[in-house]
């Protein structure tokens, strides 16, 4: 169709045909970040038009989410990616002002690169709570995506013990009857459990040395004596995985046993 008009009319039209593809590109990109996660954020949309994030960076985030499914709290991450490219051209500018009038550069880039790990880490758990199989991993990861969200640090929620929680067990129901309440429990390792004297005392707690983890012996986990007043406690906390059975001794033969399993 260009036979018989100037090279620089062809040019022209080649031109703004380009012009015209990339447009319809990045509208593409954006239909496809609509129809995967939703409708992008006020300062998504802005920074699409404005020139902060281009096309090759949509598309990268596109193909980073898509082999792992649909990520349900992407825009987390993708919030960060934009106040992390205006700095970048603030910074930009920055310098380049500095440099003309002589003065010391100095970068003021990401002003806060620890929040930045923190919000990442923030989306993992948070995909970990809505995702994992394991009930352990769930509520450590919710324990830690809400630490992070109340403004607690990185070092603060990655400790061991952070997650940790403690079981009560009532030794005696408060009818009187000899059991266990619960008699199954099931905690994480790292958790403890501590077991009240309630009803119909004295009780202990005494581990089966046959029906314990290995590597785990009786006495390192069993009580010593017994609790004789109501509202006397034992606490134990237990690192090794693996199903325990235990009783109390003084009402074994009444069938007060209990199941505690570590996972």
């Amino acid at each position: 169709h260009g036979l018989g008009r100037p090279s620089a009319e062809i040019e022209l039209i080649s031109t703004r045909s380009r012009l015209l593809n990339k447009m319809l590109y990045k509208i593409a990109v954006c239909a496809l970040i609509a129809a995967t996660h939703g409708a992008p954020t006020l300062d998504a949309a802005a920074t699409v038009s404005d020139g902060h994030w281009g096309s090759d960076e949509l598309l990268e985030a596109v193909e980073h989410d898509a082999p792992h499914g649909r990520e349900l709290f992407p825009m987390l991450i993708r919030a960060h990616k934009v106040r992390a490219s205006r700095d970048r051209a603030r910074s930009a500018s920055h310098t380049a002002d500095v440099a003309r009038a002589g003065e010391p550069m100095m970068s003021i880039g990401d002003k806060n690169p620890a929040k930045t790990l923190e919000m990442l880490q923030l989306n993992d758990e948070l995909n970990t709570v809505v995702k994992s199989d394991s009930m352990c991993s769930r509520r450590h990861a919710m324990a830690r995506a809400a630490g992070l969200a109340a403004g607690l640090a990185m070092a603060q929620v990655n400790k061991p013990g952070f997650a940790a929680a403690t079981k009560m067990v009532k030794l005696g129901a408060d009818n009187g009857q000899l059991v266990f309440v619960p008699d199954e429990i099931e905690i994480c390792k790292g958790d403890s459990v501590t077991w009240t004297n309630n009803k119909a005392g004295p009780h202990n707690v005494v581990f089966d040395e046959e029906a314990i983890p290995e590597g785990v012996t009786q006495e390192s986990i069993s009580m010593d004596g017994l609790l004789n007043d109501e509202g006397a406690t034992f606490t134990k906390k237990f690192d090794v995985a693996g199903s325990y059975a235990y009783y109390c001794e003084p009402h074994r033969g009444a069938g007060m046993n209990g199941a505690l399993t570590v996972a």
